[in-house]
């Protein structure tokens, strides 16, 4: 069943799209994380035009994180005044990711550029998801677990003026530590078509020091507002997004998410992250392949 794309400029199996969604969804689903961070070099190995799969991808991550967040809001878990200066933040850093985009995009290096953050970026975030989950696996099996870390934002938050109070973080400290925070994570988003949860989350952790129970919620909160932006702006400025890609994605995750978060019930938590830590791991070492390979042909000609 092909189907042309009309942003992409190319014919694509329909149904290899929607299945590509529907497995970024089980894993969305599986294992507690946006997906963003694999649509893109999963579309890019399809063939499909890197600015292109950051640009649908923003788009996808959008419609992927409404139901999300309408459930933490239902249960209390989102920190409204923090995730506005978040959301704040990421406006911001959209538009200047933006800028960046069509800069690199005219320099002929943006495609170069994309493989490149995301290599450093699955690769360190799957080093670490590998570490802890192997750390977790010996705790089951007897090992002693590592002390507790306690609640506290970093000494360079600590430092930084005009301290607000964020009521449901349990936090007194600078609005300018979230604003910068959420500016880095909505560049992301314009230069990957990444949520930035994976970033969010341990940032608001350990730097900003927020309580586990809203920091889920508030991140998606983040997430939803700033890859609606970081779409308009593509769909504005750059010009690639291709809604009818973003469409197919978006149905395969949806049921991808819903059968992903009953399987995750039956397996151990910890378990699904050393597995999640070895594909985004895998899924590096193939993007780091493709920009290091030498084809045989460096050049070829097709007659048609």
């Amino acid at each position: 069943m092909d189907l042309y794309l009309p942003i992409a400029n190319l014919s694509v199996n329909a149904l290899v799209i929607v299945a590509l969604g529907f497995g970024v969804g089980l894993l969305s689903g599986m294992f507690g994380v946006g997906g963003g961070f694999l649509t893109t070099p999963l579309l890019i190995f399809y063939g499909i035009p890197p600015t292109v799969a950051a640009a649908s991808a923003a788009s996808q991550v959008t419609g992927a994180s409404v139901s999300g967040v309408l459930a933490h809001f239902r249960r209390g878990g989102v920190d409204v005044h923090m995730g506005a200066v978040l959301v704040v933040g990421g406006v911001l850093g959209s538009i200047a990711g933006a800028g960046l985009f069509t800069l690199l995009q005219k320099s002929g290096q943006i495609d170069v550029v994309i493989g490149i953050l995301y290599v450093l970026m699955l690769g360190s975030i799957g080093g670490l998801m590998l570490h802890e989950s192997v750390q977790a696996i010996r705790v089951t099996r007897g090992a002693r677990p590592p002390r507790p870390r306690k609640r506290r934002h970093h000494p360079l938050v600590a430092m930084l003026p005009l301290r607000w109070r964020f009521y449901s973080s349990g936090l007194y400290i600078s609005p300018l530590a979230p604003l910068l925070l959420g500016f880095f994570t909505g560049i992301l988003t314009v230069l990957l078509g990444v949520g930035g949860g994976f970033i969010l989350v341990p940032a608001m952790l350990y730097l900003l020091g927020m309580g586990t129970q809203v920091v889920v919620g508030t991140s998606l909160f983040q997430i939803l507002f700033v890859t609606a932006a970081a779409t308009m702006v593509h769909a504005t400025t750059t010009k690639a997004v291709d809604i009818v890609l973003a469409a197919l994605l978006l149905l395969g995750s949806v049921i991808g998410a819903q059968m992903g978060a009953r399987f995750a019930l039956a397996v151990k938590p910890e378990y699904l992250r050393f597995i999640l830590a070895v594909i985004v791991l895998l899924v590096a070492i193939r993007m780091l392949l493709g920009l290091a390979w030498q084809p045989d042909e460096i050049y070829s000609v097709e007659l048609l």
